[in-house]
């Protein structure tokens, strides 16, 4: 399955509207970084798809099972660290998950969440386009990224 997703940097900060042709949300850098601060970071963005694939994962399986659940919460930290010449990136995640469950269905909703396909699509293999091969789209948009 295709996702295709369109950019467009604005000359304010670092603005990039991001679009899947349905939806659109703003991107930005932190002022700190020379930014607007006024959307979300590319790691914010990361994040986001990350925790949103979780927390929906928790409710899919809760539903396939007729578990009753309440709200599913999640919280995601990503930290970076230089070693050996390569970046290596640790993100920890915390699910509260609303509900009369047992420990044991509790603990299979987490389990189902570490197995949500953004979580195996970020540890697969990985292979990137360079924008350089695009310079020759006749209308410079990467075919990949």
């Amino acid at each position: 399955m295709a996702t295709k997703i369109s950019l467009k940097n604005l000359p304010v900060g670092f603005q990039t509207l991001i679009s899947n042709g349905k939806h659109a949300i703003l991107g930005d850098e932190p002022v700190a970084s020379k930014g607007t601060d006024l959307g979300f970071s590319p790691e914010d963005l990361i994040l986001s798809g990350l925790g949103a694939c979780k927390v929906s994962t928790v409710r899919f399986i809760a539903r396939k099972n007729g578990w009753e659940i309440g709200n599913v919460e999640a919280e995601l930290e990503m930290k970076f660290e230089r070693k050996d010449g390569s970046l290596h990136t640790h993100v920890s995640v915390k699910i509260d998950i609303e509900g009369d469950l047992t420990e044991e269905q509790r603990q299979e909703l987490l389990r189902q969440a570490d197995r949500c396909y953004i979580h195996r699509i970020i540890e697969g293999e990985w292979s990137i386009g360079s924008a350089l091969e695009a310079s020759n789209d006749s209308n410079n948009l990467a075919k990949s990224v």
